[in-house]
This record gives C-alpha cells, sequence and structure tokens, in this order.
C-alpha cells in the first residue's frame, strides 16, 4: 500500500474504461482505520487532529505488546498490504475483515513483511520464519487492540462514514465521476478517464483490468492519501470531511435564538442533518436512543424542517431549506 501526499511527485495512473465505472462502489473498513491508528500512536506529533483520541487511549492499551504491529505498519509509505484487505462488504464487520487477515496466502503476507522497515529485527524475523502462524497471531493482536482503542469510538466513525458515502454517491450519481473524484482530495484528478493519485512511493499507470475500484472514506488516514493496488483489487483511500468531529462525541454547536425556537435536542439533530442521514446514525453521531431521535425527527418533519427520501429499506432525512435558513440565522 502506498501513501500520497500532494507534495510529491511520483503518481498512480488507472484508466478507466466505460464499464469500470459501473464497478466502482464505496465501502469502509474497520481493519483498515485500527491499522492506520496503530501509524499514528508510533507518529502523534504529526497528527495533532487526533491527539485527543490519541491520549485518551494510550492508557488504555497496558501491556499489550504492539511491537510487531508497529514493525508490519510503520510511519512512511509503505506497510504490508495484508493487514487491510480490500472491503468485500459495503458494511464490513471487523470480525469478518480479522478474519480475513489471519487467513492471507502465508507467502504473500511473508513477501510483504519483507518490505517493511524493520524486516531485519528480531519480531518481523519470528514472523517470517512462520508465516501462516504469524497472520493468525496479527489478527488476534489486531482484536485485542481493537477494543480498547477503536470499539468505543466505532459509532462515531461509522455515523460519519454512512453520511459521506451517501453523499459521494448521491455526486457521482448527479455530477458524474469528473465533479465527484476532482473533489475527493488535492491529492486526486480525474481526466479524461484517467484517475490520477500523487503517491510517495511508487508509480503504476495503466487501465483497471476490469477489476473496479473501491473508494474507501477515513478517519486515521487524515490528511493523505492511500492507494492500493495489483494483485489486490484497486482501493483508494481518502479523508473523509468532518474528520474533527468524530472525536467530539455528542457535541453539535447550535445557536442560542434556534435552541429558544425548538429546543436544544431538535436544534442538534437539525444542526447534525446539514447532510442526509438515517436515524441510526443520527442517534450515533449525538449519543442518543434511536428511538427518542426518531420521535424529535417526526416533529421536525411535520414542521417543514426536514424532508423525507426512502432509499432501499433506508430513509434519510436533511434539513429542508427552511430548516437549514433557520440554522444559518441562528
Amino acid at each position: 500500500m502506498a501513501e500520497s501526499s500532494s507534495s510529491s511527485a511520483p503518481c498512480a495512473e488507472f484508466d478507466f474504461a466505460p464499464g469500470d465505472l459501473a464497478r466502482l462502489r464505496f465501502a469502509f473498513s474497520p481493519v483498515s482505520e485500527a491499522v492506520a491508528s496503530l501509524r499514528m500512536l508510533q507518529d502523534p506529533g504529526r497528527h495533532a487532529l487526533h491527539l485527543p483520541w490519541i491520549r485518551a487511549v494510550r492508557p488504555l492499551l497496558g501491556e499489550l505488546d504492539l511491537e510487531l504491529l508497529f514493525a508490519l505498519a510503520p510511519p512512511g509509505p509503505y506497510i504490508a498490504d495484508f493487514l487491510t484487505p480490500p472491503p468485500t462488504s459495503p458494511l464490513p464487520d471487523i470480525g469478518a475483515e480479522l478474519h480475513l487477515v489471519a487467513s492471507a496466502d502465508p507467502d504473500k503476507a511473508a513477501a510483504e513483511a519483507a518490505r517493511v522497515p524493520a524486516a531485519h529485527s528480531p519480531t518481523v524475523q519470528q514472523f517470517l520464519a512462520d508465516p501462516a502462524a504469524g497472520t493468525v497471531r496479527v489478527a488476534d493482536l489486531l482484536r485485542r487492540y481493537w477494543d480498547p482503542a477503536l470499539s468505543p469510538y466505532w459509532p462515531q466513525i461509522q455515523g460519519l462514514f454512512d453520511s459521506e458515502v451517501l453523499r459521494r454517491s448521491r455526486q457521482l450519481a448527479r455530477q458524474g465521476a469528473a465533479a465527484m473524484f476532482n473533489d475527493l482530495h488535492g491529492n486526486i484528478s480525474w481526466n479524461g478517464g484517467r484517475l490520477r493519485v500523487t503517491t510517495q512511493a511508487w508509480r503504476r499507470t495503466g487501465p483497471l483490468l476490469g477489476d473496479g475500484m473501491i473508494l474507501v472514506p477515513s478517519v486515521f488516514h487524515w490528511p493523505d492519501t492511500t492507494v492500493m493496488a495489483e494483485p489486490y483489487q484497486p482501493m483508494l483511500i481518502y479523508p473523509a470531511p468532518g474528520v474533527a468531529t468524530v472525536w467530539q462525541q455528542g457535541i453539535v454547536p447550535t445557536g442560542e435564538a434556534l435552541t429558544a425556537l425548538i429546543g436544544r435536542t431538535r436544534a442538534r439533530i437539525l444542526v447534525a442533518l446539514a447532510e442526509p442521514a438515517t436515524t441510526a446514525v443520527i442517534a450515533r453521531r449525538l449519543s442518543m436512543r434511536p428511538g427518542a431521535v426518531s420521535q424529535h425527527l417526526k416533529v421536525l418533519h411535520a414542521g417543514g424542517l426536514l424532508s423525507r427520501n426512502r432509499t432501499g429499506r433506508e430513509v434519510f432525512y436533511a434539513s429542508t431549506p427552511l430548516g437549514r435558513a433557520l440554522c444559518a440565522a441562528s
């Protein structure tokens, strides 16, 4: 996997045939977030935005030995790719993804581990001596790390991803691939069917070869982008807008006038619905019970402050022009 930075010269280029856009999909990955967060723990000074999370999590890790995970996912342009398999579902489960890590091809895992800077360390050499057992150990370590470090924050993170995936899917459908890709990040550009992502570590040019591409919003890859390609399904990870709000659990700023008019809770819900979201997403975002959120949504909808649209089994709410005007005026 290659990390990208807007100041770097090399780039990865992907030529899209007409059918490739039909195979373009969005997903997010719990295990990819966990691996990216490990890199932040090793270089906290580079990621001031995430210091609230780092300060909260470090005391919880106790005696957990993270040496192998740190070695396989160091700060810098390269990590062992088997740690971050492309998500197979729009809503992946951490258990399912850890199973993919544990069952990774031992030869590929060993080849990737041999490329990390700490490849000659005793920790990595032990992994290389028995990569089949090593991948199982890595998956177990990731699970033991996930429980204290990511699990408590995952509802907030997933809520951010749900909103981002919905927004980008609509943008792609309404405005096309050029508008959507050119709006993702400064490292990413689209021109005439070619997607270009600046990278730090490697160059890649050519077609997608019929595999399509997965677009993955991220919290812990901020502020950079990351690219994965052959022999894996091409994957582009980019920082989701609004990352800073993840560490402000339950905090949605509202104006005094809006609060006085409709009440604090309904004001928070209305402000949080600047982008479409479901009842479950808003409940996670505001740390509220879904039943309570549902009751407030009904009142706001009846008052003309929210619109309601069904997509498949999901019902998405969003502020109406009147609702947005009230928020702006408060």
